[in-house]
């Protein structure tokens, strides 16, 4: 399968399938990765939030599939295509190899319930607070959801985690300037950081996802793997 075609909202990769299960960290795009200008699609508007590449490789190096979990409304309401989002996404994910991080996956919803045209105008189960695009990668990716980890900087994403059985939950301030300031209840939220650079550096954060000594907790063995363009 290509690494562009597009699948149920997801990007394919080469990956092939795995019998056992390892932890993901589900990684919000817009505000996370990069600075959230609104609807970003082009790759001269796409800017890297500081550190982020260099924690994800670190997430990576723990034993975590790194996954990006993307609401894309904008595509929804006509601003830009899904040949668009490929683009970007590929060229993202291009980047992200520059830093030795291999991403596993990338799940995009491009819909919505009001604002979308024509077949996009639906409520659906994949974009967030819904956990479709978690409970696909779980599928495709073989993820353990409750050794995995979620970081985003809107409530949505603490409730698609939440309803999606993840076990830590971490939320983050937009485009990591500082830490969160809108109401999110502790009921769905585990830790709360400026960025995802300062989330994976505290030993806190370690400890929640078991990786004091160094290695995530998994329910699998063998080689290293990642999922690329």
């Amino acid at each position: 399968m290509a690494a562009e075609e597009l699948l149920a909202g997801s990007l394919a990769s080469d990956e092939p399938p795995r019998q056992t299960k390892r932890p993901a960290a589900f990684v919000d795009r817009d505000g996370v990765v990069n600075i959230d200008h609104g609807y970003v699609w082009r790759i001269e508007d796409f800017a890297f939030v500081p550190g982020v590449r260099e924690a994800a490789a670190e997430l990576a190096r723990l034993g975590f599939a790194v996954v990006v979990i993307t609401n894309q409304a904008g595509i929804a309401r006509g601003m830009y295509t899904e040949a668009d989002f490929v683009r970007l996404t590929k060229w993202m994910r291009e980047r992200f190899a520059d830093a030795g991080v291999s991403i596993a996956g990338v799940y995009h919803c491009p819909h919505h319930p009001t604002a979308g045209l024509g077949a996009l105008r639906i409520s659906c189960d994949c974009r967030k607070p819904a956990p479709g695009m978690l409970l696909a990668a779980a599928r495709d990716l073989a993820l353990d959801l409750q050794h995995s980890v979620i970081f985003g900087d809107k409530c949505d994403d603490m409730r698609a985690g939440r309803a999606a059985g993840v076990g830590v939950r971490v939320f983050l301030g937009r485009d990591g300037l500082a830490p969160p300031t809108d109401p999110c209840t502790d009921a769905l939220v585990s830790l709360r950081y400026a960025s995802l650079a300062q989330a994976v550096a505290d030993p806190q954060l370690r400890r929640a996802l078991g990786v004091e000594a160094g290695r995530a907790r998994a329910t699998y063995t063998g080689a290293s793997y990642g999922r690329n363009p």
